[in-house]
């Protein structure tokens, strides 16, 4: 008789093999795909909203259901995109969402940055979004520049800080390894950290 542990790899297994399956439907052209896909990817979209605003006070301006609905509405407008699995959607997701928090911060920047030094840690992401539009933009700034010279770091900060992935998941979306996800993650924070505090 399976135990609890079984019948949840089981369950995961078959929604991930599910949500692969309409995704492929999606690249043939079914229009309904889309449709279908939101029920099973809704809870981890939620999931990495509330990462992202879980300090937001209760009425903050962009809730994470709002959040949500925005990344998903992006997400069934793009074209040319040939989706591969389940981490290949969260992936995109989370740069969407990155996006979506950019031009919110934007939109609540108070200030300009001018030379002041931006004290902001990479792993603090329980600052409500007022007070850190400036940080969101910084890191925004500098993840362009970085994206210039090593993508593929670029692209973990991305999923890790605005998409709330672990390392597995990064490295099934990348198609690396989670050992190189782990020693990239680390080499990013260093060059990251050196350019958030100049």
């Amino acid at each position: 008789m399976p135990n609890k542990i079984q019948i949840r790899k089981f369950m995961s297994e078959t929604q991930t093999s599910e949500i692969t399956r309409i995704l492929h439907d999606w690249n043939d052209g079914d229009s309904a795909a889309k449709e279908q896909l939101l029920p099973f990817v809704y809870d981890e979209l939620k999931r990495q909203a509330r990462f992202l605003m879980s300090a937001e006070r209760s009425d903050h301006t962009l809730q994470p259901t709002a959040l949500v609905h925005e990344a998903f509405l992006r997400l069934s407008k793009q074209t040319g995109v040939e989706w591969r699995d389940r981490n290949h959607f969260y992936g995109i997701a989370s740069r969407l969402m990155r996006q979506i928090l950019v031009d919110h911060a934007r939109r609540h920047a108070t200030a300009r940055r001018g030379n002041r030094p931006i004290h902001f840690s990479i792993d603090d992401v329980r600052i409500p979004i007022e007070e850190r539009a400036e940080a969101i933009l910084t890191l925004n700034e500098v993840l362009e520049r970085f994206e210039k010279f090593d993508e593929q770091q670029a692209r973990i900060v991305e999923m890790r800080f605005f998409g709330g992935m672990n390392n597995a998941e990064i490295a099934e979306s990348l198609e690396i390894s989670e050992r190189t996800v782990g020693r990239e993650w680390q080499a990013a924070r260093l060059w990251l950290y050196r350019e958030l505090n100049k």
